[in-house]
């Protein structure tokens, strides 16, 4: 079963933080590339984060420097961790694989920045 669940997300100032975290069912996770995108309203999914299975990761611009991406594969389970928060890093937020594999996708968890 092809199953995402995120969590964590919530309303937070700018300038503070929020973890996020995503299970996947182990045929989305095992040995695969996982990412977290978030979408605006109005805008394109957009990947901002990305972890290899052994570990290895990727940035978007705009995120670098504040967010880190983390995974534990034994628990088929990968984490956004999210620091200086700005207004713009506002929309829901989805995980996957990267490439994406699977056309399904989980409900998401929103995050509110507050100015």
């Amino acid at each position: 079963q092809v199953q995402l669940v995120e969590s964590g997300g919530g309303l937070v100032q700018a300038g503070g933080s929020l973890r996020l975290s995503c299970q996947a069912s182990r045929s989305i996770f095992s040995g695969n590339t996982m990412g977290w995108y978030r979408q605006a309203p109005g805008k394109q999914r957009e990947l901002v984060a990305s972890i290899t299975s052994g570990g290895g990761t990727n940035y978007a611009n705009s995120v670098k420097g504040r967010f880190t991406i983390s995974r534990d594969n034994a628990r088929n389970t990968v984490y956004l961790q999210m620091t200086s928060l700005k207004p713009e890093d506002t929309p829901v937020y989805y995980c996957n694989t990267f490439p994406i594999i699977f056309s399904s996708w989980g409900q998401g968890t929103q995050v509110t920045i507050s100015s």
